[in-house]
């Protein structure tokens, strides 16, 4: 093993055989194990999107018994609404999924460029949230090393999500648990030391709110209030990660993810509305390099009559964790951004090595965009939270919204089929109703203060992956009247067709899908060396992609798809009375399995040459050999430095 081999294996570790049936079930996420990869995102929202809300009422913090409740009741309407793409769409790809099947691919567009920068936003925010943490207890000269100290974090991330999701949660395990442990503890805590002035809450909060009516009228509170409520939409966030990952949750997924599913709101609404009630119950005021959820902590913690010193280590092992979940949380824009990438390739909106999995069976190209994006977006806003904050909320409600507007049309459409449409439909709407209002507010309140961009970067993302789809779909147009040429050539009987002889010359093909392209390399072979090769052999390597990995059900259809395709080629040779065979292997990388089928031919026929068909386009630029992997070449320079011979030739579009 070479010595990048080595580096590499000890990196991310050895690769996994996805044809082992073992594999998946171990790979397979359980409830619990969902909701900590894929719950965190949502728990560690409450550590930025509670004190955002309580930071815009400004002065009229009373109304904060609102928002503590508002928040609880939104985690669950928005929760119950997503068990219902769960149940409809048990592959996964969540929003993306809906707004393409129920709506029209446009909006599954659009929801799905919305959701690919969620899921970088989920990454830049939650490190720069979690660093914030950790640096409230630091002097404030220390502060501006924070942009360094998230871009380091981001990077080891990357390096352990390509070790395998599975792996990554087992790291983080510890310090998701012991945030859930020690906040619960201080939200009981708190709200049972001051529980004397919960008495006193309900009429204050009233009191407030007549006297700011009457100083300002209904509208101006109903309007303060929402926009207290839509700038703690972060706190929502994430929800959304369980329906767009069903694949990869343990059998029965639809189960998996509504018990998932269960867990992430009922710790959501806890921690959220807890945090926003402990902000009311100890008076929590601004403090300089502090975030509320410090400040409040701290607090309470003095409050249990500890040592000095036992105090300030447990503050710090309080922040340490919650700076930790955030780091958690952040792993969630790794497991759901490639997912979301990966059915936008099966979709041909984006290239489609996105739906390629490395060796060890991760999405590999959309771990390395995602980190990379979410890094730019953190160097470019200088990790400011409240400004990433905007961003994201806008890209999540937009989601958010498409989504539940699609269950919307499904649920009336189906209403002659369904016995419990009303209640479905209510639900759905109640969502949709919610997002919208919170997105609209976002829109309207912070356009100028970061909200253009988010529009900016999603038309953008719109526009590039308009481009991707139009070009595959011209260049598939192109590959079926190939194939239409070729669909008519005639068949003899395949009966009593002659066996290979290895000691004869061979001709062996490298052969896709495409029968077209496979018979047109075939055919360009005989009239170049006719009647001089007396084997044919074909050979095809498959990958084992995201989509193919759903299930050992999608794998035996892949086989099933590969054996036609290779039986068709054997059988056209048959025909003509030549002798022919197939190889067929699977993996995560074509181009070392080719090689190897390569090798395993050349030991049975020594005397043969290999062939490959090549797309030639007139006009080639950096986005064709971008969407066009060049596997032919790569596998004949392979071939070529081990002494055999392969031949590329160009299939002209």
């Amino acid at each position: 093993m070479s010595f990048q081999s080595q580096l590499r294996t000890w990196l991310i570790g050895a690769p996994l055989d996805p044809l082992n049936k073992e594999t998946r079930h171990n790979l397979a996420l359980v409830a619990f194990f969902a909701w900590v990869g894929l719950g965190a995102d949502g728990i560690s929202s409450s550590c930025y999107g509670p004190e955002q809300a309580f930071r815009a009422l400004g002065d009229h913090t009373g109304l904060g018994l609102y928002l503590a409740l508002a928040t609880a009741a939104t985690v669950f309407i928005i929760a119950i609404a997503y068990n219902q793409v769960i149940e409809l769409f048990p592959t996964g790809g969540g929003g993306y999924r809906v707004a393409t099947k129920l709506i029209g691919p446009y909006a599954g567009l659009t929801s799905g460029a919305a959701l690919v920068l969620d899921y970088v936003l989920t990454i830049a925010i939650s490190v720069a949230s979690g660093v914030d943490a950790l640096f409230s207890l630091l002097p404030l000269a220390f502060h501006a090393h924070k942009l360094a100290a998230e871009i380091g974090l981001i990077v080891l991330l990357i390096v352990l999500n390509l070790r395998g999701m599975k792996e990554v949660i087992k790291v983080l395990l510890p310090i998701f648990l012991g945030f859930v442990i020690t906040h619960a503890f201080l939200i009981v805590y708190g709200i049972g030391a001051h529980a004397q002035y919960l008495p006193q809450l309900i009429p204050a909060t009233l009191a407030e709110t007549r006297s700011l009516s009457g100083q300002m009228g209904w509208a101006h509170v109903a309007a303060l209030m929402l926009l207290a409520y839509s700038q703690g939409g972060g706190t929502y966030t994430g929800l959304e990660a369980v329906s767009n990952n069903v694949n990869v949750l343990a059998e029965p997924r639809v189960r998996t993810g509504k018990i998932t599913m269960f867990y992430m709101a009922l710790s959501l609404a806890f921690t959220a509305g807890g945090i926003i009630l402990l902000y009311l119950l100890w008076d929590a005021q601004p403090v300089e390099g502090r975030t509320l959820n410090a400040v409040a902590f701290g607090s309470i913690i003095k409050s249990l009559g500890w040592e000095p010193w036992i105090s300030d280590a447990a503050l710090w092992t309080v922040l340490a964790l919650e700076g930790g979940l955030l780091f958690v949380a952040a792993n969630t824009g790794f497991l759901g951004g490639p997912a979301v990438l990966s059915n936008m390739a099966a979709d041909s909106w984006v290239p489609h090595k996105f739906r390629h999995l490395s060796t060890r069976l991760v999405t590999q190209n959309g771990i390395l965009v995602m980190g990379l994006a979410a890094l730019g977006i953190l160097v470019w806003t200088g990790g400011s939270v409240s400004l990433l904050v905007i961003l994201y909320s806008i890209s999540v409600f937009l989601t958010f919204a498409i989504s539940l507007f699609g269950l919307c049309i499904y649920w009336w459409r189906s209403r002659a089929e369904q016995g419990k449409w009303i209640g479905r439909l209510a639900l759905s709407a109640a969502g949709f109703i919610v997002c919208t209002v919170i997105l609209t507010m976002l829109l309207v309140e912070k356009f100028t203060d970061g909200g253009w961009l988010t529009v900016l970067i999603i038309t953008a993302i719109i526009g590039i992956c308009l481009t991707i789809r139009n070009h595959y779909n011209w260049t598939t147009a192109q590959i079926r009247k190939v194939d239409e040429i070729f669909a008519n050539q005639p068949f003899g009987s395949i009966t009593g067709a002659p066996k290979p002889d290895p000691s004869l010359p061979t001709a062996v093909f490298m052969v896709g899908s495409s029968r077209g392209g496979g018979l047109h390399t075939l055919l360009w072979v005989q009239r170049m060396f006719p009647d001089h090769f007396r084997n044919f052999i074909f050979i095809s390597a498959r990958t084992v992609d995201s989509h193919s990995y759903g299930g050992s059900e999608d794998v035996k259809l892949l086989q099933m798809e590969a054996e036609v395709a290779l039986n068709y080629f054997v059988n056209f040779c048959n025909s003509k009375g030549w002798a022919a065979e197939s190889h067929l292997a699977f993996g995560t990388d074509p181009i070392d399995e080719d090689v190897k089928l390569a090798e395993q031919v050349h030991k049975a026929f020594p005397n043969c040459i290999f062939f490959a068909s090549k797309l030639v386009f007139q006009r080639e630029n950096w986005l064709i050999r971008l969407l066009h992997n060049e596997a032919a070449l790569a596998i004949q320079r392979r071939l070529h430095l081990q002494g055999l011979q392969m031949v590329i030739l160009p299939m002209k579009i």
